[in-house]
């Protein structure tokens, strides 16, 4: 015999095992101290309630512990001593956060070295191409067996050419020479010359005295064979190419540099490239060239880097890893470890006293080993969670706790300043100073939105600028007063 449960019944008794699961998992990570009931009057241990809530649905506040929420669950308390009587934030007790194993750092001013890698292939140094030509019109009557790919030293043999023409002019030439004569002997050696001759066959027809009207055609330079356009029994033509020949001494590591990065990269600059050939040998460079154009389907210039390539064991075609080494810039830092990316937005979460957290967001810049760089939303001083983060971070989610926005954090510099208001730092380089203002051509500000641009500053002080001259590359910091935008401070940028 079977029974049918009414669908009404079925509702209730769903609604019931909901209930009971979510009461049990809705105490949120603010009471893992090892509570077991719920203090659900206002006067428990002397505590106020600001208002009693549902965690699975944290933005409804009640006034009354017996009321049900929109989801038929039981309300809970929210006390005036878990984050709203010191401002926005969660309370966490010490004892739960050693058991999460929450690990608070400050945040550092420190050096951060500019540093960025990128991908590239081996290519022949066309700088080093030598071509091989006939110097006049003749029949091939012999080749030396080379192909293309060949690796050949100087002076290598490609071909042995019969030249009609010569033969004639070096039989007039021994002819003027019996005669003595020097004038003319040295005008019939002027028109072999002429005529393509090389200064080592003319030497030849005049130590041995007869003609010699086969040449051998050779290489100018080592390297290896790109083209070979010469086989036995062709007939050339003066000024035809017969091969050309790629040097192997130094070869080029073109390197594809992502636009939105490749701006503070010049000529000169030293590299260090790897190769997947050679594992763990470091093989250092320079970047000879940036080219002009920037390729459309994937955002990135073309960085040439010219290594040295002893015993030609670098190979066109190989794949390469380069770093691009810079100077050591200052920077507000944090450890890459404490942001929290949510891809709309990065947050980190503030610690502060009594086991208080909030969540901040941050504008980040460059990475550098296990530091990231903060460009905005954050002071020097201030400590922030490196390890159990996402926890509190859930936590304040379910609580309705708001990140503290971009620009409201209060800068150790604005301290200095508290009439100007907020600091803002960049790196730039001197135009020019007067004895009340300073021109500087100055990266992008992304903290008000302001690109890479040239303008002056009003300097209140000129102590600030003591040492400094035009072309030195400074960071400095800036306010935004009535009076317009203000150097508080600058400081010449190590390793220039």
């Amino acid at each position: 015999m079977s029974f049918e449960i009414p669908q009404r019944a079925r509702l209730s008794l769903a609604a019931a095992l909901i209930a009971l699961v979510a009461g049990g998992a809705g105490y949120g990570i603010a009471h893992l101290g090892g509570q077991q009931e719920l203090p659900v009057q206002s006067g428990d241990a002397g505590r106020k309630v600001l208002y009693w809530y549902d965690p699975m649905v944290p933005q409804e506040h009640y006034n009354n512990p017996e009321t049900l929420s929109s989801m038929g669950m039981k309300t809970i308390p929210k006390y005036v001593d878990e984050g709203g009587g010191d401002g926005p934030g969660v309370r966490v007790d010490p004892a739960t956060s050693q058991t999460l194993g929450l690990r608070t750092v400050a945040v550092r001013r420190g050096e951060l070295a500019s540093s960025l890698t990128a991908t590239g292939t081996i290519d022949f140094n066309q700088r080093d191409v030598a071509i091989v030509q006939a110097r006049a019109g003749g029949f091939v009557q012999r080749v030396y067996g080379r192909a293309p790919g060949d690796v050949v030293g100087a002076g290598a043999p490609l071909a042995d050419i019969l030249v009609p023409e010569w033969g004639g002019a070096q039989a007039e030439f021994l002819a003027v020479r019996r005669t003595r004569n020097p004038a003319l002997t040295q005008a019939a050696r002027q028109r072999l010359m002429l005529l393509g001759m090389p200064a080592g066959t003319i030497a030849s027809v005049e130590r041995t005295g007869r003609p010699h009207n086969v040449v051998t055609i050779s290489t100018p330079t080592g390297g290896v064979i790109k083209t070979l356009s010469v086989r036995a029994g062709m007939t050339m033509t003066a000024g035809q190419t017969l091969a050309e020949v790629n040097g192997l001494g130094t070869v080029w590591l073109n390197a594809a540099v992502p636009e939105a990065i490749a701006g503070p990269l010049k000529p000169g600059q030293t590299v260090h490239a790897t190769l997947a050939a050679f594992p763990g040998e470091i093989i250092s460079g320079r970047v000879s060239a940036i080219l002009p154009e920037t390729q459309a389907d994937s955002r990135t210039l073309t960085v040439r880097i010219e290594l040295p390539n002893r015993g030609g064991r670098l190979r066109p075609g190989m794949f390469a890893t380069v770093s691009f080494g810079g100077s050591a810039q200052s920077a507000l830092l944090v450890p890459s470890e404490a942001l929290i990316r949510t891809g709309k937005r990065t947050l980190v979460m503030l610690a502060f006293d009594k086991g208080r957290y909030r969540p901040a967001e941050v504008q980040t810049g460059k990475e550098a080993g296990d530091d990231t760089e903060i460009l905005a939303g954050l002071s020097e001083g201030e400590k922030v969670i490196a390890s159990g983060q996402f926890l509190i971070d859930s936590e304040a989610s379910l609580s309705g706790v708001e990140a503290r926005p971009i620009g409201g954090a209060a800068s150790a510099a604005t301290a200095k300043h508290p009439a100007t208001g907020t600091l803002y730092e960049t790196v730039g380089k001197i135009e020019q100073i007067t004895a009340n203002s300073v021109t500087l051509s100055h990266e992008p500000v992304p903290a008000i939105g302001w690109p890479a641009m040239t303008m002056t500053f009003q300097l209140p002080d000129s102590k600030i600028t003591r040492g400094l001259k035009t072309g030195d590359r400074v960071r400095f910091g800036f306010d935004q007063p009535p009076a317009g935008p203000t150097i508080r401070r600058m400081t010449k940028v190590a390793g220039q």
